[in-house]
């Protein structure tokens, strides 16, 4: 089973646990071995591929860049305001 990629950001890289907390393309927060990210820095970012049971981490320079905007489009389409039923904007 083929699954299309998704992108993977690299918030905080903490050596001394050898752990880099992490943020998804669908907005979720966890925590991975470092040692699986190639080039593991504060702010890379990564394609993730899933082709059967392997999971291949590839370095994207414009992963972080994605993410950023698509947090912006989330941002942009969220309202805090109700219209009321019958109200006219």
């Amino acid at each position: 089973m083929n699954v299309p990629p998704e992108l993977l950001v690299i918030d905080v890289l903490d050596e001394d646990a050898g752990l880099a907390d992490v943020e998804d393309s669908r907005g979720r927060t966890y925590q991975l071995p470092a040692e699986w990210l190639p080039q593991a820095a504060d702010g890379a970012g990564y394609r993730v591929n899933v082709q059967g049971a392997s999971v291949t981490f590839t370095p994207d320079v414009d992963a972080a860049r994605q993410l950023r905007e698509r947090s912006k489009q989330t941002l942009l389409d969220f309202s805090d305001e109700h219209d009321e039923p019958g109200s006219r904007a």
